[in-house]
């Protein structure tokens, strides 16, 4: 299981008024926290259309002199933010996101088709808005697995996020990810399916519930990868145990290693 740590991220309120006030302290200890906790790579979003690229550069100078092998997720809706931050990352790292909305496949595959070690999230989605159904993600999937093609980019590469709203207004959205999830894998075994876990329990109460529930479950339909929180014990427990009980864990080696370690939560 991939991890992307989604704690530092401007439209968190702590977060939010430490770039205010370019609380460095504040960026670097969140960021090591992260990475302790099984952090594959960190996303890094502003919050600040006004001074988004500005934010993103302080954020990537800070975390790189602490942690120099640290591998970025550039979180903006600005594909010209992402062009003009990639090159600070002293290592590959991973584009949040790319769609076919406003042709932003057509801003960024061009730009890292040649960069290899570079991987993008992909959003089912187009112009037309929120696709409410898995045929209209299924269509934004087959647009952007052609301009793949187009550029030469492998499936590899690219993490689809069949796209989870808030399970309190959207009550088949849970059942409309794992759909997807089993038609992309139909048609490409090899294929990645990511999500930002947090977004399926919105606006309700006991949110650590509903976020553990829909872990585990899409896991189980082939998720390999999430937007999280690795602060999260409990959640990072279920992410090892998810990972046992699908037999991606031989002899459940890592998760008795993460027990050892302290990583999740639990009486010992």
């Amino acid at each position: 299981m991939l991890i992307i740590g989604e704690k530092l991220n401007g439209a968190i309120k702590a977060v939010a008024e430490a770039i205010k006030n370019r609380d460095g302290d504040f960026i670097r200890d969140l960021a090591s926290k992260q990475l302790l906790q099984r952090a594959d790579y960190l996303d890094i979003c502003s919050g600040r259309p006004d001074c988004d690229a500005e934010i993103l550069k302080w954020m990537i100078g800070l975390i790189q002199n602490d942690h120099p092998d640290v591998r970025f997720s550039l979180d903006s809706p600005n594909p010209d933010t992402i062009l003009e931050c990639m090159p600070l990352c002293k290592n590959p790292g991973i584009i949040n996101s790319v769609s076919l909305e406003k042709n932003k496949t057509g801003s960024i595959f061009p730009a890292v088709a040649d960069k290899n070690g570079w991987k993008m999230i992909a959003l089912l989605l187009d112009d037309t808005g929120m696709p409410e159904t898995v045929e209209k993600r299924m269509e934004s999937f087959h647009g952007i697995t052609a301009k793949m093609m187009e550029y030469g980019i492998s499936i590899n590469r690219v993490y689809f996020d069949p796209l989870v709203f808030t399970v309190g207004t959207s009550p088949d959205s849970f059942l409309n990810f794992i759909n997807t999830s089993k038609e992309i894998k139909k048609e490409c075994p090899d294929a990645h399916i990511i999500s930002g876990l947090s977004n399926i329990s919105y606006g309700l109460p006991y949110r650590k519930a509903l976020n553990h529930a829909f872990l585990v479950g899409a896991m189980m339909f082939g998720m390999d990868s999430a937007i999280m929180d690795p602060l999260n014990r409990d959640l990072l427990g279920g992410v090892y145990a998810a990972e046992a009980l699908l037999g991606k864990d031989e002899y459940c080696i890592e998760y008795l290693s993460a027990y050892r370690d302290d990583l999740f939560g639990g009486v010992k």
